[in-house]
């Protein structure tokens, strides 16, 4: 009995929970710190493909990945959509990398992740996210009069 505890204890609990059993603070500790979830997207009427561009919400930190205003990011930006436990199997459109993602597909956290390196720094080491993308907030778009589409990127 005391082997098994000590061995769940060495054992991470994302390797040990479902997304669905995780607590609140769990699920929010998944979250890699990307930003990615933050570029602006669009859909092709007709076909409904969804491609990115390197415009980011104007809450966005470019250099931290984060939202300047979590708690009130659906207040402050209607369409910035919640990723819930319930609906995360709907969000396709986000990155291949992202860690809600990959531990719904079953797939094991990235060497970069900080809850693995240690390390929220890891992130720009690795390339991955806003810090490895020119990003352009949206209010200077709308400022300069240019096209949402002349900034479509890859999905990164």
């Amino acid at each position: 009995m005391k082997e098994q505890q000590n061995r769940s204890k060495s054992i991470p609990f994302w390797e040990q929970k479902t997304l669905d059993e995780m607590s609140q603070a769990e699920w929010e500790s998944i979250c890699d710190g990307c930003g990615l979830c933050c570029l602006t997207k669009l859909q092709d009427e007709d076909t409904e493909e969804i491609v990115y561009t390197r415009i980011v919400c104007d809450y966005s930190d470019a250099k931290t990945g984060r939202c300047g205003d979590y708690a009130n990011r659906s207040i402050n930006v209607p369409t910035c959509v919640q990723l819930t436990k319930a609906r995360v199997a709907e969000f396709d459109w986000l990155p291949d990398t992202c860690a809600y993602r990959m531990l719904y597909r079953g797939q094991a956290l990235a060497d970069w992740h900080p809850l693995v390196s240690g390390s929220s720094e890891s992130l720009k080491k690795a390339g991955v996210g806003l810090s490895a993308i020119e990003v352009v907030v949206s209010h200077q778009i709308e400022a300069s009069g240019l096209e949402y589409e002349d900034f479509i990127i890859d999905k990164p």
